[in-house]
């Protein structure tokens, strides 16, 4: 007995359903092409709504076929550290500010050296 081995399955390594006498949820393909001219097709519900893209599996966003256009949302421009400076500052303000620093500066330098 100690040179057989027992055959059987792991917990959970096999499913032992069917797919048999069961009906899927309606679904249709959205077909989606990327910049690449890739095409590739992705199933959703009948009931889903479709986005305008999805990312394929290459890593590259696709654009969908046959549908409505992506709206492209105007965002606000990035603001730099000297916008938000200038939000504080005028450059009147600023120039004096500068004067000051490099006052002290060679303030430093000669007495330093």
């Amino acid at each position: 007995m100690a040179d057989r081995v027992l055959r059987g399955s792991r917990l959970g390594a096999v499913s032992y359903e069917t797919d048999r006498d069961t009906d899927l949820a309606p679904r249709r393909m959205a077909k989606y092409q990327t910049e690449n001219g890739e095409v590739y097709e992705v199933p959703f519900a009948d009931d889903a709504e479709i986005p305008g893209t999805w990312m394929c599996k290459n890593g590259q966003e696709g654009q969908l076929i046959d549908g409505p256009s992506v709206e492209v949302k105007k965002g606000k421009p990035p603001r730099t550290h000297w916008d938000m400076l200038l939000e504080r500052r005028s450059l009147d303000d600023l120039e004096d500010l500068l004067k000051e620093r490099m006052d002290i500066l060679k303030k430093r330098r000669r007495a330093g050296a």
